[in-house]
């Protein structure tokens, strides 16, 4: 589900830009079939609030699924850890 970090340090230990909670997208117990509209949802939904953060686990093909969605919608990202990758900003 989508949560917002409470503390300026978010639970990854990325500091959100100016101080602010980064929204996040965890992606655990979703099904692929789910993932690229959640995904692009999320986004679009939350693109006033960059950076995002989106948990994939360890699923490469997780992983794959999230970046097709990223890169169709030409996003900035990058991945913190394997498995979490933050959405920056518009290409």
């Amino acid at each position: 589900g989508v949560q917002t970090c409470a503390l300026p340090i978010c639970r990854l230990g990325i500091r959100c830009s100016q101080g602010r909670t980064m929204t996040k997208l965890d992606l655990h117990g979703v099904r692929h079939q789910e993932v690229d509209k959640m995904v692009e949802n999320f986004i679009l939904m939350n693109q006033d609030k960059f950076p995002l953060e989106i948990v994939c686990g360890s699923s490469i093909m997780m992983i794959e699924l999230v970046q097709r969605v990223v890169n169709r919608l030409k996003c900035d990202t990058h991945m913190y850890r394997y498995g979490t990758i933050i959405v920056r900003q518009w290409l």
